[in-house]
């Protein structure tokens, strides 16, 4: 994914401030590129509000005359937020070890990306899938510092000069980083899929999935298909993966006759189509799936409370 993305690259958070606002006005005109990479280094958005207000408290505590001599306030914010995601990304991990169950990032509505999102219907693409649930998990098994670097040059067309400031890192380690990056995430499993293709199968799926029949579901999982649940301790979730088509057909039907009283429906999400189920009213839960653009290969299952506030 070696290119920028439209309408959350560079010239989104480097522009000359006039200085004819005020403090929290030039800081509101770049809180949706600081939130956006943030999630996308971070994986919730809790977890990004919080780096990006810490940005800002640090850009508050300067005085006016340093402010004033930051010729462009969204590039110092992003390298503000760099650095605080870098540090947050180590004890982020040390956290999840201590997780309840499965973790999952954030699945996000597309509507509600944390950045803005283009009217061309490629560039939209290009902007979901850098906050697909897949890409993120790839991301997850990066270091801390190919995280970051990726994010911020590979999504946000950050400069590697600007970046070895944020990381302690020369310019050129910073390339070897993104280098690194690039090639796991363009060995994630499903990357070439079309979206086209990934949403048929997602149609497929929930066909299936409503006929009741295990043997109408199996037929559309892939054979090691594996599923993840995180529930975050609060709600009731699989503890551990579920594996196998027969398995995970046989979980996800047991899901469905504990709640028939659930509403599903399909919405756009990063991953493409995905399914959201209501109870009461309320998002009880948000399915997105992994394919191999024959089959499902991946089924993430956010139950978590606390990672269902874009949904509300």
């Amino acid at each position: 994914m070696p290119r920028a993305v439209a309408g959350a690259g560079r010239g989104a958070v480097v522009d000359r401030s006039d200085g004819a606002g005020t403090v929290a006005a030039d800081l509101d005109a770049h809180r949706g590129a600081l939130r956006g990479a943030a999630f996308r280094m971070l994986g919730t958005l809790a977890d990004a509000d919080d780096a990006v207000q810490e940005a800002y408290l640090r850009w508050v505590r300067l005085d006016p005359d340093q402010r004033a001599g930051i010729a462009a306030p969204g590039a110092w914010l992003m390298r503000a937020t760099g650095r605080i995601c870098l540090d947050m990304l180590g004890s982020a991990r040390a956290r999840r070890e201590q997780y309840v169950g499965e973790w999952l990032p954030e699945p996000t509505p597309l509507s509600g990306l944390p950045a803005s999102v283009p009217d061309d219907p490629l560039e939209r693409a290009i902007v979901a899938d850098t906050v697909s649930t897949a890409l993120l998990l790839v991301l997850e098994t990066l270091t801390p510092a190919e995280r970051v670097v990726f994010v911020l040059h590979d999504v946000f067309a950050v400069p590697f000069a600007e970046i070895a400031e944020i990381t302690g890192r020369s310019p050129a380690a910073c390339r070897q980083l993104a280098s690194s990056a690039r090639r796991h995430v363009g060995r994630r499993p499903g990357a070439e899929v079309t979206r086209r293709r990934h949403d048929e199968l997602v149609a497929a799926f929930a066909a299936a999935t409503a006929t009741g029949e295990i043997a109408a579901l199996v037929q559309v999982l892939a054979p090691d298909v594996t599923l993840r649940s995180d529930g975050g301790g609060r709600v009731s979730a699989a503890r551990r993966p579920v594996a196998g088509a027969d398995a995970v057909a046989r979980f996800l039907l047991g899901l469905a006759r504990k709640a028939p009283d659930a509403a599903y429906g399909q919405v756009e999400t990063g991953d493409g189509l995905s399914i959201v189920i209501r109870q009461g009213g309320a998002v009880s839960a948000v399915v997105t799936l992994g394919t191999d653009g024959d089959r499902v290969t991946d089924v993430w299952i956010m139950r978590n409370p606390e990672k269902l506030g874009a949904w509300r």
